[in-house]
């Protein structure tokens, strides 16, 4: 649907955000142009109320390209155990929601208007204030329009993730470092990655690296800090040549390995960058978690998608790893590539547990502006499977991950994911991810090392969570490194540092 203008009686970019939420939602597109708009004009109007809870009086005018206009209104109240202004944006957006349900007899989103990376968050917020479990899924279906099945899901993910977020203390805090190169750039891809460049700039990347990680290592003793988990990202880091992937390996070792470690992952991606010689390093340098992401297991999804190896090269990169090491597997799906089905998901799914990997990552196709896929859509008019089509195919995947024996333990979103789904993490009983939990849900503080990597710092004076970038674009961070390490050693130190009397 196309309108030609949005009006809202607010200038607060907040009210503003709520109400274009729900646009996107129904796709709706503010064009700016008579000729291509169905309505001339959609104007919303909020009338809060003084008390307590506040209750919100949402109207919307709908103006047809003729001038005539229709009018409806829909009120919806806040919570007692609501932030006041948090429960004025719930209401607004579920009223303009309530309209485009109404006006146009749109089916309803399976997360209804709960937005946000983490949505088992307000799950988290609500155990602790003793909430049981089916008065949670209740009330995310009263307050957010949440489908059952959704709210079951987050809820099932939040009460798993409880043990494991009470290790260790305000001191325990992971790893992250990111190694921003690849072999090739996936058509679906916008992470700030560089095609593998010479050994020479390779040389620069290690020797910048090697300052990055000591001195986060003496930051971290400095400030007696506990590394729980260690996470290598990027980027794909077996994309590094051999020699180079090795002293990566043995210099994070180095700086942070320890009996306190309870999991030291690396991200290896794809077959086309795995070697003997890569297992036999993680093996040496003690990684306990590698992750095999196949996308697909069809092969003419991996070629028009630009993945340059075949199914078959994946099952040789899972069984090389079990025989080289013993580490848990995790392996990564994306539903709605283009070009694919339900059909060729259940198949993908089928020899994806025929492998047996310890953690299945099922995510849905988000489409960023970044990406190749998105500048071929507007060019060349390639297309994605529709909405209805990426929800068949996760009703495939999700049953397929369930018949054998998987359980949801983490889960986020994105913006613009097809089908209005979920990225979930599914493990066996007992291969559940410390650091995919962690990075989540913010419950602990991330120390991030190297190109594009970010420091989330969850003080334990503030009980915020506050951050720190490295740049996305390699030669900034090559040159500013120092810039980089001051940042984060100022904001942990602000956090950690014992005041002195």
């Amino acid at each position: 649907m196309k309108i030609r203008s949005l009006t809202i009686n607010s200038r607060a970019e907040v009210i503003v955000k709520i109400v274009r939420e729900v646009l996107t939602l129904f796709k709706v597109e503010i064009v700016g142009r008579a000729g291509e708009a169905d309505y001339a004009q959609l104007s919303v109007v909020n009338r809060q109320s003084g008390c307590e809870p506040p209750s919100v009086m949402t109207e919307v005018f709908l103006f047809a390209r003729d001038g005539a206009c229709e009018k409806f209104y829909f009120v919806s109240d806040g919570k007692a155990d609501e932030v006041p202004r948090a429960a004025v944006h719930r209401a607004i957006k579920r009223n303009v929601y309530a309209f485009f349900r109404t006006r146009f007899a749109v089916p309803p989103a399976p997360w209804g208007i709960l937005h946000g990376v983490r949505p088992t968050k307000i799950v988290h917020r609500w155990l602790r204030s003793g909430m049981s479990p089916e008065e949670i899924v209740a009330r995310l279906g009263e307050d957010y329009d949440c489908s059952a099945d959704k709210a079951r899901l987050i809820t099932d993910v939040a009460v798993r993730q409880l043990s494991f977020l009470a290790q260790g203390d305000a001191r325990t805090v992971s790893i992250y470092v990111g190694i921003p190169f690849c072999l090739s750039r996936c058509l679906y891809c916008s992470f700030p990655s560089n095609l593998l460049p010479s050994e020479k700039k390779l040389r620069t990347f290690m020797e910048v690296l090697a300052r990055d990680l000591n001195a986060a290592a003496e930051d971290v003793r400095t400030l007696g800090l506990t590394v729980q988990s260690i996470y290598i990202g990027g980027g794909t880091p077996t994309s590094l040549p051999n020699d180079f992937f090795a002293e990566m390996l043995k210099m994070v070792y180095n700086a942070f390995y320890g009996s306190h470690i309870a999991e030291f992952t690396v991200e290896a991606g794809r077959p086309d960058s795995m070697s003997a010689e890569k297992v036999a390093a993680m093996k040496t340098y003690a990684v306990t978690r590698v992750s095999v992401n196949p996308q697909s297991m069809q092969a003419e999804t991996l070629r028009r998608i630009g993945r340059n190896h075949s199914p078959e090269d994946i099952v040789r990169m899972v069984r090389e790893i079990r025989a080289g090491m013993d580490a848990q597997i995790n392996m990564d799906v994306i539903l709605g590539l283009p070009g694919e089905t339900a059909e060729d998901v259940g198949r993908t799914m089928a020899q994806v547990t025929a492998l047996a990997p310890d953690d299945i990552t099922l995510h849905a196709l988000a489409l960023k502006r970044g990406s190749n896929l998105r500048l071929k859509m507007e060019s060349e008019h390639v297309e994605l499977p529709s909405d209805a089509e990426t929800r068949r195919m996760s009703e495939a995947a999700v049953r397929a991950v369930e018949e054998a024996g998987y359980r949801p333990y983490y889960l986020y979103r994105q913006g613009y994911m097809s089908g209005d789904l979920e990225n979930v993490g599914y493990a066996r009983a007992g291969s559940e991810s410390i650091y995919n939990i962690q990075i989540m849900e913010e419950h602990q503080t991330i120390i991030g090392i190297g190109g594009a990597a970010t420091t989330k710092v969850l003080g334990i004076r503030t009980g915020r969570m506050r951050s720190v970038f490295n740049a996305k674009d390699l030669v900034t961070y090559l040159r500013d490194i120092d810039i980089y390490i001051e940042k984060r050693r100022a904001l942990l130190r602000a956090e950690y540092e014992e005041e002195t009397p």
